[in-house]
Parts: C-alpha cells; sequence; structure tokens
C-alpha cells in the first residue's frame, strides 16, 4: 500500500499548538478533580460518536456563522447529561473563544499528554478488519508484559492488509500480515536467485 506523504503546513502547526495549550488546561483541571481518565475517554467519545460520524455538527461546531451562545446551548443540551461537569464547562469556554472546531487537535494532544502522565505508551495496531474484544485484549496484555508497561491501543482498519495486523510502538514494528510474508517470501526467492546466478559464475571464471 502506498501511504500518502502529508506535509505539514502553518495551519497545521497552529491547530498542534492550539490543541496542546487547550489540552494541558483541561487535563490540569480533570486531574485536580480526580477525573482525568474519564474526561480524556469522553473527548475521545466526542470525537468519535459525535463529529467523526456527523459531519453536520462538526462544521456547526467549526462555523463561524452560529454564534457562541447557540454554540453553548447545543453542547447543554446533548452533552450536560452525558458528559462531566468539567468537559462540558471545557466545552462552553471552547465555544466562548470560537475553538470548538479544534476539538479533534485537543483530543490528540490530551491522549498524549494523559499517556505520559500515566507511563502508558501507544501501540497503533492496523487491522484488515476491526478487532474483536478478546483480541484486543491479548494484544494489550502481551505487548504490556513485553514493555512493562500499560498499553493504550490507536486501532485503525485497513483492507489492503490482506490479513493479519501490524503494529508499531515508537519505532519498533510487528507486522503478521499475509503481504508482509509475501514479500519476505519473494525477497526470499530473489536472493535464492541472486545467490545462485553468482555461485555460477563464480564457476565459470574459475574455469
Amino acid at each position: 500500500m502506498t501511504e500518502e506523504v502529508k506535509h505539514e503546513t502553518v495551519l497545521d502547526t497552529g491547530a498542534e499548538q492550539l490543541g496542546k495549550t487547550y489540552a494541558r488546561a483541561l487535563i490540569g483541571a480533570a486531574q485536580n478533580a480526580g477525573v482525568a481518565d474519564k474526561v480524556v475517554d469522553q473527548l475521545g467519545q466526542l470525537d468519535d460518536d459525535y463529529l467523526s460520524q456527523s459531519p453536520e455538527l462538526a462544521a456547526a461546531f467549526a462555523s463561524p456563522r452560529i454564534d457562541e451562545a447557540e454554540k453553548e446551548r447545543v453542547i447543554e443540551r446533548f452533552f450536560a447529561d452525558e458528559f462531566d461537569p468539567i468537559l462540558v464547562k471545557f466545552l462552553k469556554v471552547m465555544a466562548q473563544r470560537s475553538r470548538l472546531g479544534y476539538v479533534p487537535a485537543v483530543r490528540g494532544a490530551a491522549e498524549t499528554i494523559h499517556d505520559e502522565m500515566m507511563g502508558r505508551v501507544v501501540a497503533s495496531v492496523r487491522t484488515a478488519v476491526p478487532l474483536d474484544d478478546a483480541l484486543r485484549n491479548q494484544i494489550s496484555d502481551q505487548l504490556g508484559s513485553l514493555m512493562n508497561k500499560q498499553v493504550r491501543l490507536r486501532e485503525s482498519v485497513d483492507p489492503e492488509l490482506i490479513g493479519g495486523m501490524i503494529i508499531r510502538v515508537g519505532d519498533r514494528v510487528f507486522d503478521s500480515s499475509v503481504a508482509n510474508q509475501l514479500n519476505k517470501m519473494a525477497r526470499r526467492t530473489r536472493e535464492g536467485f541472486s545467490s545462485q546466478l553468482l555461485e555460477r559464475f563464480q564457476q565459470l571464471t574459475s574455469e
């Protein structure tokens, strides 16, 4: 699979920095209240279950045409009973400052900051089909034992893997995909053929 190379822009850098700034404030408030785990999970839920699933809501959050008061009312109506009060208040502050469009950037930064605070490592897991709970737990447990740390999985699905999975932890890669096995077989075949040619050439030149 050919991966698209993404070039960082000034806008990307600005969003990342803003995300870190807001994430630090959120994590600090949540940690003081003893609800950091809960708030980070709920922020991910907001991003995954609402903004990613509803382009209309994501567009409304980011739109400068919708005034801040209306955005606050939407937050209160849909999320006050579902999310922790600290997160709800935080979202309202973002609305007041016209920053709700940066929720995904805040989510990414908050997860990274919280993982570092908890001594966790993040394992990116790419599979041909979605993981079930049993396999997810098995991967987490085995990686945790291997690295002697808590592990959080960041999952993605890539049908082009043919089968198996690719796990990346920092610079370390574990690859059990069928595609990778086929590539290894092809490489060994090429290397074997090259060795045979070299051996035959040496025989010919020594005669």
